[in-house]
């Protein structure tokens, strides 16, 4: 099998998405757009890929950095004028080309994988995808021969009547021999209405010049769908949450309620979890086996331990060990890491914050730049005071320490092994390990003091 490259189509700037943002990054299922068609094109086995980029171009190099090779199209010239951009990068390779839009998500990588097996099985010059459109009203059809061969490419408004009943239709993916691309870009013309350079065009002479083109049919036609609005965006979005709970509901993960349930592509979940309703799962999140999540729950770009309750609660950034519970109203932010067997309940919050195996914060406290230790339990209301203004100091709370209720913490500060601190205190210095702290006001009762007031 010959080496295949990607050339990706993502210069537009999709005018009715009425948005500043360029049409490729905008996301499906937690990832661009363009992401989607890059990482299918990998899947099929592409060694190498360029993205002709043009509206936005920084953004969306940014977007795709050291992922892929980029050419300019500073002007918007049609797909072959696009193609044409990258024969720099084509010049010495003498491959596979698979040429691609950078707005269609819905691409598989066994799709793709299947349209560059077909196209070398059939030592074919090029082979189209095609697809069989309910409606293929406004397409290009795709007109075969009787021995399955692809003799035009013929527009909607171009087309005889005959013609208009054929279902299939160009998708505007295709696989080209290297050579015999380069050489047909070069006899382009703009000669058409719109002044610009068409890819199909590259079908029609390879045709003229005897050369096979071929034809493979997506089995399902949502799958090349181009994104160019937000309705479209949104139809996009269902399909692929609907295609990832699927999966993982066919890897035995449990999930009560997958049209409330909203998990993106790259997320890695294990057997035996359950997800509940009006659970959010973003970005790089990974959860392990025997977990209970959700409901009303968000986690973005966290780890999740095996054996772990976690409800009604937002984390992110955040890394929570193996049976732990959390929730419900709680909110982990970065870089948090709670070790094995931690509690942390209701409306706690913890920031940037190690907490060790087996601690607990059960209730109404802050926990904020701590570095605690096992087995460490933390009264209602603690405090840890990291901020003096201008900048953030770290708490230290060591093994097996006890703060009672309604403590505040001020950092920098250190409360030794096996220390306990008396409720209501405000701790401004260290505590050395196995002592009692203290820091509050001495009581003072007033006898007959109200009815003196009342009088």
């Amino acid at each position: 099998m010959s080496q295949l490259m990607a050339v990706i189509l993502a210069a537009g700037k999709g005018t009715r998405m009425k948005s500043a943002l360029p049409k490729v990054l905008h996301q499906v299922g937690g990832k661009p757009m363009v992401q989607h068609v890059l990482d299918a094109a990998t899947f099929a086995g592409a060694a190498k890929s360029v993205v002709i980029i043009g509206f936005g171009a920084q953004t969306v190099a940014d977007a795709l950095a050291g992922q892929t090779e980029f050419a300019v199209q500073a002007d918007q010239l049609g797909t072959g004028h696009a193609v044409m951009q990258a024969k720099e990068q084509l010049a010495d390779f003498d491959g596979t080309v698979m040429v691609l839009c950078g707005d269609t998500p819905l691409l598989t990588g066994e799709l793709l994988q299947k349209l560059y097996v077909e196209h070398n099985k059939e030592q074919a010059a090029a082979t189209v995808l095609t697809a069989v459109m309910p409606d293929p009203t406004g397409y290009g059809r795709v007109i075969r021969d009787t021995a399955g061969q692809v003799i035009k490419i013929v527009e909607h408004k171009d087309a005889a009547p005959a013609e208009l009943k054929v279902c299939e239709i160009n998708t505007g993916i295709y696989c080209f021999e290297a050579r015999l691309l380069l050489k047909a870009l070069e006899g382009l013309t703009c000669n058409n209405v719109q002044g610009e350079y068409y890819l199909t065009d590259v079908v029609a002479i390879l045709n003229s010049q005897g050369q096979k083109v071929w034809a493979v049919s997506a089995a399902d036609h949502r799958e090349t769908m181009g994104i160019n609005s937000r309705v479209q965006l949104a139809e996009a979005e269902c399909i692929i949450r609907q295609r990832k709970v699927q999966s993982l509901m066919e890897n035995g993960v449990t999930i009560m309620d997958p049209q409330s349930t909203f998990i993106d592509a790259q997320v890695e979940i294990g057997p035996d979890t359950i997800i509940y309703p009006f659970t959010w799962i973003e970005g790089q999140s990974k959860i392990g086996a025997n977990s209970s999540i959700g409901p009303n729950s968000r986690l973005t770009n966290t780890t999740v331990g095996e054996d772990v309750t976690l409800h009604f609660s937002y984390v992110h950034d955040s890394t929570i060990g193996n049976d732990v519970t959390v929730g419900p109203y709680v909110h982990l932010r970065p870089n948090t890491e709670l070790k094995d067997g931690v509690k942390v309940g209701n409306f706690v919050e913890v920031k940037n914050s190690v907490v060790g195996q087996k601690s607990k914060i059960p209730h109404l406290s802050y926990i904020g730049d701590t570095d605690m230790g096992a087995g460490v339990n933390i009264g209602s209301g603690t405090i840890t005071v990291n901020y003096d203004g201008k900048h953030k100091h770290r708490t230290t709370i060591e093994d097996d320490a006890f703060i009672g209720c309604n403590t505040n913490l001020v950092a920098p500060v250190t409360v030794g092994q096996g220390s306990y601190v008396g409720a209501g205190s405000t701790i401004t210095k260290n505590v050395p390990p196995k002592s009692l702290g203290v820091a509050r006001a001495r009581q003072n009762n007033i006898e007959g003091w109200v009815e003196k007031q009342r009088r």
